[in-house]
């Protein structure tokens, strides 16, 4: 039986899907639509799909969105003697700088093999852990606001912190690999991870950085019990690090009253001293309600809620956009996160477990900051000097989350590479 093309097309509209020999036809014929008649659409097609493009839309949607609003918390700073000898737009330019800065630092570390991360983690994670010393050194450290958090190289300030939460990310990942044959042993597997973290707390709290540290903690926590840590020593752990918590706080005074005031913010001396922040945030979501009083139209930025364009983006947000705008925020987040994790999953099913633990990590890292950012600013958590991941003001915050992002988008790059048939 001789067979012409039209029988042909006929019978691959049999069996694509059950989809009409008619409609198979118009797209073999169309040119540039991934048919046979536009072979050039076929290789593009096949580039865009190497590529995690929403993944890379909700990034950029987030640090725009976020330059938005930082230029609208910060357009009146300078009527304030503080801020005096700067223009109004001083923050938009330079998160915009920042922003810049950081795409081309992401397509650089795009470019970076994951094994090779995975071979530099210890090194990374070291030289962070001197970073961090060298900030409690007089005058190496730059102080703000009665915290030594900053080291200064005259253009721009890196915040060794930051560092850490990446680099602590790949050091765990690369900890429970390593160890996984021991991670159930307490000498062996889980005591050199607990110890080091240790120490990084310890620098933090020496800064101080407790909201950093619980970042970092809930990151390297997370690695570990996805890794497949002893769930006693987890729980036991875990339990530990709460009395820690617990027992620094009890033993600061001005943390304890910040506990105090955040529990009962509306009281006359907790709304003027310690609750000052949060009770001016609440304000601001309350003036936004269901859609906001419009961009550019916040009363509390007007020098009532200290630091809008940083750590409390989020009010600004509220009370500009409101409850809409602020859903869209944590729905963005919420679609990162989740993304994060089926990016890692899809790895560890192709036996990358490193790269699926870096991804989950990454994960994590996103996650716990934006919520407890997110959680301070609606008065659900004390007050904590974190930021609003690749939105809110600062170089080094953007510059990280952005790099951290660009490792997710390589391992997802790999992962398709493998799942095509491809080599490394």
């Amino acid at each position: 039986m001789k067979l012409s093309m039209p029988s042909i097309r006929n019978l691959i509209g049999s069996v694509v899907e059950g989809a009409p020999a008619t409609a198979i036809k118009g797209r073999l014929n169309k040119p540039g639509a991934g048919g046979l008649g536009g072979v050039g659409g076929i290789e593009q097609r096949s580039r865009m799909m190497e590529y995690d493009q929403p993944l890379i839309w909700v990034v950029l949607l987030l640090m725009l969105f976020g330059m938005v609003m930082v230029y609208s918390a910060s357009v009146a700073l300078p009527d304030s003697p503080k801020y005096a000898a700067y223009s109004n737009y001083h923050f938009l330019v330079r998160q915009a700088i920042f922003i810049v800065i950081s795409i081309v630092a992401g397509l650089i570390v795009f470019r970076v093999r994951i094994e090779t991360w995975q071979r530099w983690a210890p090194y990374l994670f070291a030289g962070t852990l001197i970073l961090l010393a060298l900030v409690l050194i007089p005058g190496i450290g730059k102080g703000v606001n009665g915290a030594k958090r900053w080291l200064s190289f005259k253009v721009f300030n890196l915040q060794p912190s930051e560092l850490m939460k990446l680099f602590v990310v790949l050091y765990a990942a690369d900890y429970t690999v390593r160890k996984q044959a021991v991670m159930h042993k307490l000498v062996k597997g889980f005591a050199p991870m607990t110890l080091a973290v240790g120490v990084v707390g310890l620098l933090l709290l020496l800064e101080p950085d407790l909201g950093a540290f619980g970042v970092i903690v809930c990151i390297a926590m997370g690695i570990l019990f996805l890794g497949g840590i002893n769930g006693v020593w987890f729980g036991g752990i875990g339990a530990t690090l709460v009395g820690v918590f617990s027992m620094v706080i009890v033993l600061s005074p001005w943390r304890r009253e910040r506990i105090f005031a955040y529990l009962n913010p509306w009281e006359e001396e907790n709304a003027l001293g310690k609750a000052y922040q949060l009770s001016h945030s609440l304000i601001a979501f309350g003036r936004g309600e269901l859609f906001g009083v419009g961009l550019g139209s916040s009363v509390e930025k007007l020098h009532y809620l200290p630091e809008a364009h940083t750590d409390f983006l989020l009010a600004v947000i509220g009370e500009e956009l409101g409850f809409v705008g602020v859903l869209v925020v944590v729905l963005l987040f919420y679609w990162l996160v989740k993304h994060a994790f089926e990016i890692g999953r899809q790895a560890i099913a192709l036996d990358l477990t490193f790269a699926g633990l870096v991804a989950k990590g990454i994960g994590i890292w996103i996650g716990v900051q934006a919520f407890i950012n997110m959680g301070v600013n609606l008065g659900l958590l004390p007050t904590k000097g974190l930021t609003l991941p690749l939105m809110s003001y600062g170089g080094s915050g953007v510059l990280l989350n952005c790099v951290g992002l660009a490792i997710l988008l390589r391992i997802d790059y790999e992962n398709r590479m493998l799942m095509r048939g491809g080599r490394l």
